[in-house]
């Protein structure tokens, strides 16, 4: 690894960004909305449980609502505030038929919600919505009380779960292979339970609110003190009859993404006068739900009880417990018991004959869209890991008989299994396209789909794959990609393989599963070491803890001094690498001003010059959007540099790079063509995309310089990473990991973070996130 000396004029001390003033109205870097005025608070509040600790922000006026659940800082926001802005940005103008891929990909979610939402009123809930505080809710205070002192929770709390607990015991199989779920013996054998038959053509987006509703909430609003410009947004989140909503109940201006519940308490304290105060329910039940909503943001999909009443503590509500009883009497949200299970701890044993087992458990309280899509995606995992098809052996015989290495070990596993996970860095994508070669030539009707286009298209490049039979995840689920639909809706495929499983979020994972006919293959594959899904849930991660299917880790490394570089730190090693053609490359520098000046040398000279890498070879990645040194700051003077104009179009010029994310946890690089009635046009991964004016905000940021969670899933000939001084908080090991491995040829890194860097490496693993799927999918043996 060599050093660049090379100095610079001085620039100054680096700090950062000041806080950006309240905006317009649905700027994807401000409180969506607009936002209200803030009235102070801390803008942060740290959820932490039993186990593992967790944060949950609200972020600073005009700034980024959540910190990435990877490295907590106040310089780094989550992809997924950026996706929650994309899907409010959707809903604004829905009222358009826009047939595009995004609209496409919401359609399929919305449809997939539905059938949730179906399977739910067919089972009893954890607590009736509407309900009085009787029966599990008005029994949950008691309960949350002894799990925090160690006892076990009254039994008549959870005498009715949710979800019937699938009986399991281990299944006789090769060492390699651990015990899987299965159904209790006295129910049938699997059935796949219907699927939603989907749309030959994207439907068109809902009508959006009439313009009576939206009238009748700006007057609300106006009421209350709150901006007007909020009025569209608060119609479209919560629907017709909005207005008298808010005037009935204020707290609900919550629900709009970018309000803060310090922001909601003035507001409601304008409407109500006198009768407003903490101690009001309808205050609690707001409060409970938005945290809830942040915990997501952050990767969670429910939270433990302890760490939520705490943290409705610290947002003032007198009373956290009955807070949180309100919120599960209304059917707000659900409430679940998992029993935990230590690592070498002994079976719990019974007092006597008479009495259960006591085995510790958790409390978890979740909102119902997330503990849907858990449960939805553990039953589907289970059909596929007990009903794999018998048929065809002789085809997989030859599929097997086709391959060699590891290639043939992952067919082995797959010709005997519903479920396979798959391992390793970059270079182990070789083996699953061998598979999926040799399982084309076979006959069987096989498909790869990846989490971004430059995934699909290094995975097509492959020679085993011949170009063929391979999509992205979103084409797939929005029907634009893959192959079509049976009777039930059920993808006609054998086998599916996903390559980014890492990246793949709770709901999607739900959808894809759900989406496979009985007998169906599924392959996931991918790094562990890289960063988590930017939506919630770690669906690949509670997989591979699970042990409830195969695993095969590929033996195949990374090539290179890149990659040296990059396994070591995946092991939490920061390594010296030889790297004789300057493959890497550090760069120190004493400020942000410095780092700023530094990246733009890089990426406009020095690379070009020394490496013969255009300009769009390049990504710049650095920790997050604000700070002197984030992507705001960085793309702002490689504009300057590289592509200066007057931003005419709502703030673009034909030629800039762009970073697009029309949907949840997506971001497409590409360029701007032009501008003109219809909307911005742009080219990504070679296909034209024109964003409707009203979405440009919301959707469209410069793309020179990237987070690594924008990054993740494409690779670059050349990357620069800026890490600043003042982004050591947002620094841990998966992004080092996944912001160093974006290059293919050269990596240049500009140092300014000094111990920050190492000590990430070697002591700051994968921030935890709260999840039930691991536990839902964890064997267990049958009781007597």
């Amino acid at each position: 690894m060599s050093t660049e000396p090379e100095t610079t004029e001085e620039t100054g001390p680096g700090t950062p960004e000041a806080q950006d003033a309240p905006g317009t109205p649905g700027a994807p870097d401000e409180a969506a909305g607009g936002g209200l005025a803030a009235d102070g608070g801390d803008g942060a509040a740290e959820v932490s449980g039993a186990a593992e600790t967790s944060e949950v922000t609200d972020g600073g006026a005009g700034e980024e609502t959540a910190e990435s659940a990877e490295g907590a800082g106040s310089t780094e926001a989550t992809e997924a505030t950026e996706a929650t802005e994309a899907t409010e940005a959707t809903a604004d103008g829905a009222g358009k038929p826009e047939l595009s891929e995004a609209a496409a990909e919401l359609a399929a979610q919305r449809v997939e919600r539905e059938r949730i939402e179906r399977r739910r009123a067919e089972r009893e809930g954890p607590v009736e919505s509407g309900a009085k505080l009787s029966g599990k809710a008005a029994d949950l205070l008691a309960a949350v009380r002894a799990v925090e002192a160690g006892g076990k929770p009254a039994s008549t709390v959870f005498a009715a779960p949710s979800r019937p607990a699938p009986e399991r015991t281990p299944e006789p199989g090769p060492a390699a292979t651990a015990a899987a779920p299965v159904r209790p013996a006295s129910e049938p054998e699997p059935v796949r339970q219907e699927r939603p038959t989907p749309a030959p053509a994207p439907a068109p987006a809902p009508a959006g609110p009439s313009p009576r509703t939206v009238d009748a909430v700006r007057r609300v609003l106006a009421e209350g003190g709150a901006p007007e410009a909020l009025g569209q947004q608060a119609a479209v989140t919560l629907g017709e009859g909005a207005g008298e909503l808010l005037r009935a109940d204020p707290w609900q201006l919550l629900r709009v993404p970018g309000v803060r519940p310090e922001q909601a308490d003035g507001f409601a304290r304008a409407l109500l006068g006198a009768e407003c105060g903490p101690q009001d329910e309808r205050r609690g039940r707001a409060v409970t739900v938005w945290l809830l909503e942040q915990a997501a943001l952050a990767g969670h999909t429910a939270l433990e009880a302890p760490a939520l009443t705490a943290a409705l503590a610290q947002r003032g509500v007198p009373d956290p417990d009955e807070a949180v009883q309100s919120t599960l009497a209304e059917g707000e949200a659900l409430v679940f018991e998992d029993a935990l299970e230590e690592p070498g701890a002994p079976a719990a044993q019974p007092a006597d004959d008479e009495e259960e087992a006591e085995r510790p458990v958790r409390v978890l309280i979740a909102l119902e869209r997330y503990a849907m899509a858990e449960e939805s995606l553990a039953d589907g995992l289970a059909r596929l890991i007990n009903s794999p098809s018998q048929d065809g052996k002789e085809t997989w015989a030859q599929v097997v008989a086709a391959l060699s290495g590891g290639a043939a070990e992952l067919a082995r596993a797959v010709a005997g299994h519903g479920l396979v996970l798959h391992t390793g860095g970059d270079a182990s994508r070789a083996e699953p396209a061998a598979l999926l070669g040799a399982a084309r030539d076979a006959g069987l009707r096989a498909l790869a789909v990846c989490h971004t286009a430059d995934g699909r298209d290094r995975l097509a490049a492959l020679p085993p794959t011949r170009g063929a039979g391979v999509g992205t995840v979103a084409g797939l689920l929005a029907g634009a990609e893959g192959p079509g639909r049976d009777g039930d809706g059920a993808l006609e495929l054998d086998l599916l393989i996903v390559p980014d499983a890492p990246q793949l979020d709770v709901e999607s994972a739900a959808m894809l599963v759900e989406s496979l006919p009985d007998g169906a293959r599924l392959v996931l594959g991918g790094d562990p070491a890289l960063l988590w899904s930017a939506g919630p849930g770690r669906v690949f991660a509670d997989l591979l803890a699970a042990r409830a299917c195969p695993q095969i880790a590929s033996r195949l490394p990374d090539p290179g001094p890149i990659g040296e570089l990059v396994s070591g730190i995946g092991i939490g090693e920061l390594n010296q690498v030889e790297a004789p053609g300057k493959e890497v490359v550090i760069v120190p520098v004493r400020d942000a001003g410095e780092a700023v000046h530094r990246t733009v040398q890089l990426v406009a000279d020095s690379v070009p010059r020394a490496f013969g890498v255009p300009v769009e070879g390049t990504v710049v990645i650095t920790p997050g959007h604000g700070g002197a040194a984030g992507t705001r700051a960085l793309n702002a003077a490689l504009k300057e540099r590289l592509n200066p104009g007057p931003g005419r179009f709502g703030g673009f010029d034909p030629g800039d790079r762009i970073a697009y994310s029309p949907a949840p946890g997506r971001t497409l690089p590409g360029t701007v063509v032009k501008a003109d009635a219809e909307g911005l046009h742009l080219s990504c991964a070679g296909a034209p995309v024109v964003v409707p004016r009203e979405r440009v905000e919301a959707w469209v940021r410069h793309g020179w310089a990237l987070t690594a969670h924008q990054a993740v899933g494409g690779r670059w000939p050349a990357a620069v990473v800026v890490l600043p001084g003042d982004a050591a908080q947002a620094l841990s090991r998966p992004w080092v990991y996944t912001a160093f491995g974006r290059g293919e040829r050269h990596l240049s890194v500009v140092q300014g973070a000094e111990g920050a860097l190492p000590r990430a490496v070697v002591e700051i693993p994968a921030k935890p996130r709260t999840t039930r799927l691991a536990t839902l999918l964890r064997p267990q043996s049958p009781t007597d």
